[in-house]
């Protein structure tokens, strides 16, 4: 692999790769929604001459995969980029902001999608040349939680006959063209949890003629706590927090109900398989002390990101040889999460950062935020890091050895 000329190719498609990021950018698409930005990836697509284009999965329009092959008898690699918005307003007075009210691309997944066209098109240049294949896929529903864009390809059989998987993430948190990575756990599991006090309402000014559930969603909400700071070995990691309360209409009325909401996060399955017996138990008893019922829920999302130790060895490598040792640090696991997990629970994969965050250009802003965006400096260096992967995940698998 000649890690120059990959660079040199990437930097020389650079304009194009900057430019499908802001059309993205300008037309964004939410969860399962993503039709016009996966029509435009097939487009591209067709365009480079890629084999299996496929559009549509989960039962929608939305999602893309095709293959570059090769030499067809070769390893299959997969190489994987989310696609879809968030239901934000935008606040940034760039050219290409978004043109739809209260939705953008505020985590970054419009450069992830630049980025994978990008590959596309740099390794059909050369793809008399590589001894292999591989599969692209542009991933619907990454931000949906419940209904995973990854599983539904993967229910589709988009892993089949992969050996191995890379994706990357663009980070604000990290400086423009820095490569982040870890072996491990690396990103945590992602659950809901919804309990549900029911007492009896009446008049505020009559508590005793009423059954107060906000009492016990009180009282819930403070021992709920308990749970990270008492019963969870404190080598292992978790959080429970709270995201939403609703209850009552009136300021004098005592409610009939009060619905709390929140999430859980962990890296220990087994951690992850105790905590909806753990809420259960709490609600349960708070609501028998206060005379009241209680119904809990818990909606299992993704699972934690691990990352592969021969991937993430190879991946570490890799960008070396396309940044420079002095621009490629190990990260500290992160309590957010990401389906890409899903992959990783059927082959081989490795899930890695590039710093997208400058303060000159105002690119360090939180992802999910209004004002989020990113140093399309870096966009060059995603293709050609996403590319050269691959291309080694080839060579070894050729060679005969594992991943």
């Amino acid at each position: 692999m000649d890690t120059a000329r990959i660079r040199n190719i990437a930097e020389s498609i650079s304009r194009e790769t900057v430019e499908l990021r802001r059309r993205l950018h300008a037309h964004p698409e939410t969860a399962w929604q993503e039709v016009e930005t996966s029509r435009l990836i097939e487009a591209e697509l067709n365009k480079l001459g890629l084999s299996n284009v496929k559009r549509g999965y989960g039962g929608t329009e939305s999602g893309v995969t095709a293959e570059l092959t090769g030499d067809p008898s070769g390893p299959c690699v997969a190489l994987r980029a989310d696609i879809d918005a968030l239901p934000v307003f935008e606040e940034n007075s760039v050219d290409y902001r978004s043109t739809v009210d209260g939705v953008m691309h505020a985590c970054g997944h419009d450069g992830h999608a630049a980025i994978l066209l990008g590959t596309a098109k740099l390794l059909s240049s050369i793809e008399n040349e590589i001894p292999g294949r591989i599969r692209f896929l542009f991933q619907p529903a990454e931000e949906h939680g419940i209904r995973s864009g990854a599983q539904e390809l993967i229910d589709a059989g988009a892993l089949n006959g992969v050996s191995v998987i890379g994706g990357l993430h663009l980070w604000s948190f990290f400086d423009a063209g820095l490569v982040k990575w870890k072996c491990g756990p690396v990103m945590a599991s992602s659950d809901t949890w919804i309990v549900k006090f029911t007492g009896r309402g009446g008049h505020g000014a009559m508590p005793h003629k009423a059954i107060d559930p906000t009492i016990a969603a009180a009282n819930f909400i403070t021992a709920l706590q308990t749970i990270t700071s008492r019963e969870i070995d404190p080598i292992d990691t978790a959080v429970v927090s709270l995201g939403q309360m609703r209850a009552g209409d009136a300021f004098n009325i005592i409610p009939n109900t009060v619905e709390l909401k929140g999430t859980l996060r962990s890296f220990n399955p087994e951690v992850r398989d105790n905590m909806e017996g753990r809420i259960r138990r709490i609600a349960d008893g708070i609501a028998a002390a206060y005379r009241c019922a209680a119904e809990t829920e818990v909606a299992y999302m993704y699972p934690s990101v691990v990352n592969h130790e021969g991937a993430t060895e190879l991946l570490k490598k890799t960008a070396e040889l396309v940044v420079g040792p002095g621009k490629v640090e190990e990260t500290p696991a992160m309590m957010v999460s990401e389906d890409f997990s899903y992959y990783q629970h059927k082959v081989p994969g490795v899930f890695f950062f590039l710093g997208a965050g400058n303060a000159k250009l105002e690119t360090d802003f939180s992802h999910h935020s209004p004002r989020f965006n990113i140093d399309e400096a870096v966009l060059p260096t995603g293709v050609a890091l996403m590319a050269s992967f691959a291309l080694a995940a080839i060579e070894k698998l050729r060679s005969g050895e594992p991943i």
